[in-house]
């Protein structure tokens, strides 16, 4: 986990989970009784509507436990703990149907067990939206792509190499079934591609509006009286009127050869050398920032600041965005909103 990512949950949001969590596991608990009633009144014997409920109902609470232990650890869950949470509940279902003494207690007996299932899976995604939320850590979406991404590699390869002609048509039909996977249902993935082409999108619409708003610029000299006219054109006068040529127009005014004065070179102070991005972090005291990987909040600014000061005059939020984007750092919206604001801050308070 990268700790650049961590965020706490508010009271609020505590609330808002504990008062879904309750009803899911409140219902679930009311399946196992449903579950346990029904056995017992087919068999009339507590025992033995115990150990149904245990099998069905009890070892599927077990395996949702364990799906939400591996979630708040950050870790995927095996395939066998996902298709046990299914499988158990309908072998439940199955047995409660096969001794019921009506077709009407049947029904009702197979449906009791699917409240825990339901809720089971309710709490493990619960639980991974918890964690996806406060470590930026999408386990389950990072093993869904790496499986994808191994597949996609191996019938590449098998396209490419096989000796067989069928098996290399198969695997190329196969490799484009799974390109359109790859990435899919990753949350963060899609969040980091909305920030990319929202960048793109404000650097745009910057451009357009520039190039619609920029107005031409007539040059304009100053006169001997002190009020500024603009430039004319040779042989045109202010009214765009071409003078007659005159006999004075015609004369040659011989040209007076004058010698330059003393070519004096001028001197140029020696300039600064900017700052690098290595520097400003090592100012900042944290470690320098790195193209395509997280940053912290501190990060953020420090790049923020080495990029308006790139320039000359400083640049502003959008070009700074912009710039970011086109570097290739990693930040979300919010994230670097945040950033440019306490740089403001900074330059205020230095002010």
């Amino acid at each position: 986990m990268n700790d650049t990512h961590k965020r706490a949950l508010s009271r609020g949001q505590k609330g808002l989970l504990i008062a879904a969590a309750v009803p899911m596991v409140a219902f679930g608990g009311a399946g196992a009784w449903g579950t346990y009633s029904n056995i017992a009144s087919v068999f009339h014997r507590s025992a033995t509507a115990l150990g149904v409920v245990a099998a069905g109902e009890g070892a599927t609470l077990v395996l949702a436990l364990t799906l939400v232990g591996l979630t708040l650890l950050g870790q995927s869950s095996p395939a066998a703990v996902r298709i046990g949470l299914w499988v158990l509940p309908a072998v439940a279902s199955l047995t409660g149907a096969a001794v019921a003494e009506s077709t009407r207690d049947a029904v009702v007996f197979a449906v009791t067990p699917i409240a825990m299932s339901a809720s089971a899976e309710g709490l493990g995604l619960l639980a991974r939206r918890v964690v996806v939320y406060c470590t930026g850590v999408d386990a389950e979406a990072q093993r869904r792509n790496a499986a994808v991404v191994q597949r996609l590699a191996y019938h590449r390869a098998r396209a490419a190499n096989h000796p067989d002609e069928k098996a290399r048509k198969d695997s190329e039909l196969e490799s484009w079934k799974l390109a359109k996977k790859v990435g899919a249902g990753d949350v963060l993935l899609g969040a980091s591609l909305v920030d990319v082409q929202r960048g793109r999108m404000t650097a745009g619409a910057d451009a357009a509006l520039a190039g619609m708003f920029a107005l031409p610029v007539t040059p304009v000299t100053p006169s001997v009286t002190g009020v500024t006219a603009p430039l004319a054109v040779e042989g045109v006068d202010e009214e765009g009127v071409t003078p007659p040529v005159t006999e004075e127009d015609t004369q040659v005014t011989p040209e007076i050869e004058t010698v330059p004065p003393q070519a004096v070179t001028p001197v140029t102070p020696p300039s600064k050398p900017p700052v690098t991005l290595d520097e400003i972090a090592a100012v900042a005291g944290v470690p320098t920032p790195v193209v395509g990987e997280p940053l912290s909040d501190d990060q953020l600014v420090v790049v923020l600041r080495h990029l308006r000061y790139s320039d000359d005059p400083p640049l502003s939020y959008r070009q700074a965005v912009a710039a970011f984007r086109e570097a290739g750092f990693v930040g979300g919206e919010q994230r670097v909103r945040r950033a440019w604001g306490s740089l403001m801050s900074h330059e205020e308070s230095d002010a």
